[in-house]
């Protein structure tokens, strides 16, 4: 596969693939800890409609879907080598951080995180984007 939309992921909310590949290098679109059934990772709404958004189970949500989604096309996390992160809140960059630093360390992605003014749905507090290096079998 050279590009397209990974099954049992969330349908992209426009006309992209999750992943795009071109010769060694892999492309994933910005990705959200939305599910395949568009509930979100990390967001609860109770009966009162008492909103409670968990930046760092949205991480976690966020990266096991770039995980996947880099499985799909053989690579994984390893193979990152750039990372681009949107948080709505930098208020939310500490919850953020700590849990990113369980899934990469100092020798992973060169990494920059941007504070934006929101995102796809009003439940989102996170987006992550990445490149990532994985040479072609020949």
């Amino acid at each position: 596969m050279t590009s397209g939309v990974i099954a049992g992921k969330a349908t992209p909310r426009g006309k992209y693939p999750h992943v795009k590949r071109a010769g060694d290098f892999i492309f994933v679109s910005g990705t959200s800890a939305r599910q395949a059934d568009n509930t979100i990772r990390g967001a609860e709404v109770d009966v009162l409609g008492t909103t409670r958004l968990d930046i760092r189970e949205q991480t976690r949500g966020v990266l096991d879907n770039l995980r996947d989604i880099l499985a799909a096309v053989g690579a994984t996390l390893r193979d990152v080598v750039e990372v681009t992160v949107y948080l709505v809140d930098m208020n939310d960059f500490g919850g953020y951080n700590e849990v990113y630093g369980e899934y990469f360390d100092y020798d992973g992605p060169t990494r920059t995180t941007v504070a934006v003014h929101q995102l796809p749905h009003p439940h989102l507090r996170i987006e992550i984007r990445c490149v990532a290096y994985k040479p072609q079998s020949k």
